[in-house]
């Protein structure tokens, strides 16, 4: 198999990296629902792709929420190793992640999978609706849990910043926030999930959504380039802060500009819903 990795593989792509590395592939299925918690594992249940595990973003991708934290805080590095470890996770494994909803989960994946240095790592483009609308089966037997894995905490790949850093920022202007939550929201319109509507004063919004094409895909890498360019307006990809509403959908403009060779932006992880949480954060709309 290729040392060299795509953050984005296509179906016949899978396809094929089965055929020729399967014994490398760590397959795993991120659907979710964040109105139903106990949907995606029912999603996974009803219907994967042959011999994907299950990961669920509240348990497997979040630690417990706190007080004053954001609703999907990270888990520590630790534990989210010891998890893929049970997943059968090796030094050398290729994980590939999908779900049911655009990327968003995946995505998630497979920036903690860089978070804690592993670079082999992709997510399939166009996930369960592309497989399933190209007539290719899925499975809904119970996949046995592998044999642990070896994989180790490495230097990280990402990094990230904290409320206080932030907030700091306000009126400052070193870094450049851009917001993946959806245009009603950022204007605090329509806000049913955080306490407070609104974003964070100096944000930019680029929905999450606006990554994809017509059909569910990611756009090409020159076309996000182009997108992504016109809206950093020649900012330095590395003093860009990626958030959201939780630190999810982040992780999918995170992977655009992965894949449009824009790497280097930063991940805060508490995002509105940390944020919003705070008394003294001050608020736009």
């Amino acid at each position: 198999m290729s040392t060299s990795i795509s953050p984005l593989l296509r179906i016949q792509d899978l396809q094929e990296a089965f055929k020729h590395g399967a014994e490398q592939i760590v397959l795993l299925d991120c659907s979710y629902d964040l109105a139903q918690a106990e949907r995606g594992q029912q999603l996974y249940q009803q219907g994967h792709l042959a011999g994907a595990l299950y990961v669920d973003l509240h348990h497997d991708l979040a630690a417990a929420r706190t007080a004053k934290s954001g609703r999907h805080p990270l888990p520590s590095k630790e534990q989210f190793i010891q998890r893929l470890r049970q997943l059968g996770v090796n030094q050398d494994s290729w994980v590939i992640a999908y779900d049911n909803a655009n990327g968003m989960y995946a995505a998630r994946l497979w920036w903690m999978l860089g978070w804690v240095g592993h670079s082999k790592r992709s997510v399939l483009d166009g996930h369960m609706q592309a497989w399933q609308h190209a007539g290719l089966e899925v499975n809904a037997e119970p996949v046995s849990m592998p044999l642990a894995g070896d994989i180790q905490l490495r230097p990280s790949l990402h990094k990230t910043v904290d409320y206080q850093t932030v907030l700091d920022d306000v009126g400052v202007g070193q870094w450049q926030l851009i917001d993946a939550r959806n245009a009603e929201r950022f204007r605090g319109q329509n806000e049913t999930m955080d306490p407070k509507a609104g974003h964070i004063p100096g944000a930019k919004n680029r929905f999450f959504m606006q990554n994809l094409d017509e059909q569910g895909c990611f756009k090409t890498a020159e076309q996000l380039h182009a997108e992504w360019s016109a809206l950093l307006a020649g900012r330095p990809v590395e003093q860009i802060v990626n958030q959201c509403g939780s630190g999810v959908t982040a992780c999918h403009n995170l992977l655009a500009l992965e894949v449009a060779g824009l790497s280097g932006s930063l991940l805060y992880p508490g995002s509105w819903s940390e944020w919003s949480q705070h008394d003294e954060a001050p608020v736009a709309v």
